[in-house]
């Protein structure tokens, strides 16, 4: 009986902490599909089918087997914030919106993803009203929805 409850506790931890991120996976990968290491690059660029691997259960593309390697060296460098999700709409509304893949930001060694349609671009908000500000309001609503699907 004590092993059975401790299965079972382990278990419950496993599902409660083992939870993957939702991530925004339009076209069936982060980033759809652009090359998450080319950002450090300040390029947004698409990603070949030819080089894909799987991170935390999803897909990503790269240009090249080099970015491909690079990822794989160090995916948590690379991963978009927010799960891919629009910053700004987690920092402003608390809510996960599209994003528009040649819209982004490297800052302090991250990688942010923006909505840029119908004439709003949230990456200029996003600067405008300061991103040091709005950084930690999305830090404080990304924890409460990164599990919602």
């Amino acid at each position: 009986m004590k092993n059975f409850l401790l299965i079972v506790i382990a278990f419950v931890s496993f599902q409660t902490f083992g939870q993957q991120t939702d991530y925004y996976l339009k076209k069936g990968y982060v980033a759809e599909g652009y090359d998450v290491t080319e950002y450090f690059n300040n390029k947004a660029v698409e990603g070949n089918k030819k080089f894909t691997t799987e991170y935390d259960g999803v897909k990503f593309k790269f240009v090249s087997q080099a970015n491909l390697d690079k990822f794989k060296a160090n995916p948590d460098k690379y991963v978009p914030q927010y799960g891919g999700y629009c910053a700004y709409a987690v920092a402003d509304k608390g809510k996960k919106v599209s994003v528009d893949p040649e819209t982004f930001e490297i800052r302090d060694g991250k990688l942010y993803l923006f909505y840029n349609s119908w004439g709003v671009n949230t990456l200029e908000k996003w600067q405008e009203e300061g991103p040091e500000k709005l950084r930690g309001q999305a830090d404080a609503a990304w924890s409460k929805v990164k599990h919602n699907k």
